[in-house]
């Protein structure tokens, strides 16, 4: 008989292979991996074609404007795709001609690069959109620097024509292959969405173990959540965009399947400090764990066959939880079920009641998960017309309009800052560059100095330290490929493969994309100069260039500094803001006039991104120097009570959306309208007494019997459930008011 040590050992390996393997999987089935092969083939064949037509000289600078024109080159909407890319040849045409008109003056071409850096960077002022074309610019001018000087006015135009040349062809490139690949990248942006909130579901099922670490677990949840609302926007801009086929219907609906799951994720929330301890409770608990866990399983597999790209038939559809959750729960206290649960008071909950409608939100997430694999397989039809003919409203703009730039020119604004530093380092490091013995390469410090130095201090480190060990590992290569003296169109495929990897790992790996990035700007050099850089002596150069480039960024973000504190305070206002928008519209649902929910979905992705956008900077500050760093933990209590706030809206908007004719509307229209007059007031300021939240109770209910639905036992009247929510959601904005003014004034 075999011990059964070795076959928990075989098991543990076998879990961590699958698990790599896994992970592997969905890297190279992911939109990043996609998207970075396009621009490699697009890359490959106008490389290969201008070589063919003009030569090493034609097809160098062409390479230059296809590079350029690539940055900006992500998954994004079709229609405003052109919008997106055009800038960059645009404004990098003339700053790559400038370049090679100043080159042989040493001062002229000093006084542009500070001038085109700052020019550049300010271009963050856009944001997401802005930030690859901010780089566009800025290799416009570095990668012209490598080129060998020209000597007439007339070469200068040669090569700015096929620099313009191979960004237009890229241009068309990119928007041919935006259309190609569009529904490919539906499937796959939606799949990084169910994994993500999957990952979110885990760290849920945690939260239910008795000995769980409640601090860390948040800490990760709060972390987990960002992310999430980062994938979510990105995904929205492209499934959300003129679903008119089914396969596009599908997906849509999906997407929206999964926030109604992500609102009922935060619900769950709700209670479980007060469950947590209760004998009751002690038997429940790790089903509702294990139900979690399960769904969460699931929805990655779900992920995985849209990844695969799986047929309808062969997608497995999710199991209805809800059927065991109910055989796992204690009985409900009450003497007649007909007559309802018994009533709850907020000092003393009845444990078995919040079990029941803590099981029935878990019930919720469970029953959006099996919808989602029904929508997948065809099982079940889309219902969109809540953006159907409004699906612009939900898609990030891509005009450029003047309002972002005006509003980053304050002397304090992130942006100015960010660029006088960033241009203050290139001036330094231009200057350094004139002294150093291998003074020919000098854009190499400069290349390092862009690409390393971030707006703020925690990924500046970061990607200093990436920098440094991508260059290292990349000149190894340099040399290996060098070493076999290849010839120019194999060097040109080498070249475009490397920026294609650099292209595709930029926002996930970035070790890959300074690797790749390494190979591809010394074999570029390589060509510009006719083959002529040795490979010993430019691996040296590109090694010292990289620790000097390094380090002039990382002492540069010392100065003018912007750090998180000075942005925590508008970050927090206008995340309280949208969730006093979000409340008022959520808790008007059951008004007659409120034909449509499009305002108050457009009001809930609001209050998550901005809260987000606050979970972002405050985990950016604990990179910063301790003595800069605002106050942790009145940040991580506001951060705690609008994932609170939002979570008791959701369980509200439960009630108003699918338990309408349960409802006493002579009673809860006045105590909801009562409650958004409340709750707007708390988060204002308007209210006298914002701080301290009455500890009277509405007269309530513990919620509806759980069974699986239909269920014919359902209490009549919810009403008295409803009351208590909007008192639990009215003292919970007083404390989020009282967080947000310990944040402002700390």
């Amino acid at each position: 008989m075999s011990s059964p040590a070795p076959a928990s050992f075989l098991n543990r390996w076998r879990t961590r292979l699958h698990a790599h393997h896994d992970r592997l999987l969905r890297v190279a089935l992911s939109q990043y991996v996609t998207n970075g092969l396009s621009v490699t083939l697009g890359l490959v064949l106008i490389m290969l074609l201008v070589y063919e037509s003009a030569g090493l000289g034609g097809a160098s600078s062409a390479a230059v404007g296809v590079l350029v024109t690539s940055l900006p080159d992500v998954p994004s909407a079709r229609k405003r795709k052109i919008m997106q890319m055009l800038p960059a040849p645009l404004l990098g045409t003339p700053l790559f001609m400038l370049v090679q008109l100043t080159h042989h003056d040493d001062l002229l071409l000093g006084l542009l690069l500070v001038s085109g850096t700052f020019l550049a960077v300010m271009m963050m002022a856009w944001g997401k959109r802005g930030g690859p074309l901010t780089f566009s610019l800025l290799f416009s001018m570095l990668f012209s620097m490598a080129a060998p000087p020209a000597t007439s006015l007339e070469q200068i135009a040669i090569h700015g024509g096929w620099f313009f040349l191979g960004a237009v062809l890229y241009l068309l490139w990119g928007v041919f292959t935006t259309h190609a690949l569009n529904n490919r990248f539906r499937s796959q942006m939606l799949a990084e969405c169910l994994h993500s909130f999957a990952q979110i579901l885990r760290t849920q099922a945690q939260r239910f173990a008795p000995d769980a670490d409640q601090q860390a677990l948040l800490a990760r949840m709060l972390e987990q959540q960002a992310l999430f609302a980062d994938h979510l926007q990105n995904t929205r801009d492209v499934v959300l965009e003129s679903p008119t086929t089914a396969p596009r219907q599908r997906l849509a609906a999906m997407l929206l399947s999964l926030l109604e799951a992500r609102d009922h994720q935060l619900a769950c929330d709700l209670d479980l400090d007060a469950l947590r301890g209760h004998e009751v409770a002690g038997a429940t608990l790790p089903a509702l764990r294990a139900a979690l866990a399960t769904t969460a399983g699931q929805l990655e597999t779900l992920s995985l066959s849209l990844l695969l790209g799986r047929q309808l038939h062969a997608i497995q559809p999710i199991t209805d939880q809800r059927p065991h959750l109910a055989g796992v729960l204690p009985p409900r206290t009450t003497a007649d079920p007909t007559q309802g649960p018994e009533p709850l008071t907020l000092e003393a909950p009845d444990a078995t009641a919040l079990l029941h409608n803590m099981a029935d939100r878990i019930g919720h997430i469970n029953d959006e998960a099996v919808k989602l694999a029904a929508l997948a397989r065809g099982d079940a039809a889309p219902e969109l017309a809540a953006v159907r003919t409004q699906w612009q409203l939900f898609v990030s703009t891509t005009r450029w309009s003047l309002a972002p730039l005006t509003s980053q020119l304050g002397w304090r604004a992130p942006v100015l800052r960010y660029a006088l530093r960033a241009t203050l380092a290139v001036a330094t490091g231009y200057v350094v560059s004139l002294h150093l013995p291998w003074a020919a390469h000098k854009y190499w410090i400069l290349t390092t100095i862009v690409v390393v130095m971030r707006g703020n201090l925690a990924q500046t480190l970061q990607r200093r330290d990436a920098r440094i060990g991508g260059t290292v590992l990349g000149c190894l290569l340099v040399m290996a490929v060098l070493s076999t003296h290849p010839e120019a169109r194999t060097l040109f495929v080498i070249v475009a493969l490397s920026m294609g990897i650099a292209h595709a790992f930029a926002l996930r790996r970035y070790l890959y994309t300074t690797i790749a990035a390494t190979l591809a700007g010394l074999l570029q050099a390589h060509i510009l100069l006719g083959g002529g850089l040795q490979p010993d002596f430019a691996v040296m150069e590109r090694l010292a260039d990289t620790v000097l480039g390094a380090a002039l960024a990382w002492l540069f973000s010392y100065v003018l500094p912007s750090w998180e504190r000075n942005q925590i305070p508008a970050l927090v206002r206008r995340s309280v803001q949208a969730q006093s928008q979000h409340a008022r519209l959520a808790l008007a649902l059951l008004e007659p006039a409120q034909t449509a929910d499009v305002p108050w979905r457009l009001a809930r992705r609001e209050a998550y991104d901005r809260l987000s956008a606050m979970t972002q900077a405050t985990q950016r500050t604990l990179a910063e120097p301790r003595q800069v760093r605002p106050p942790l933990q009145p940040l991580e209590a506001l951060q705690a009570r609008s994932y609170q706030l939002l979570a008791q809206l959701t369980a509200i908007k439960s009630l108003l959306l699918l338990r309408r004719a349960q409802l006493d509307l002579d009673v809860a229209l006045p105590a909801l309208q009562q409650a958004s007059q409340d709750i707007d007031a708390a988060l204002t300021g308007t209210t006298d007494n914002p701080v301290q939240a009455s500890t009277a109770a509405t007269p309530g209910t513990a919620g509806q019997p759980f069974q699986p639905r239909p269920d014919p036992l359902l209490a009549n009247d919810l009403t008295p459930w409803l009351l208590r929510r909007l008192t639990l959601a009215t003292a919970m904005a007083r404390e989020l008011r009282q967080a947000e003014l310990q944040v402002v004034r700390g």
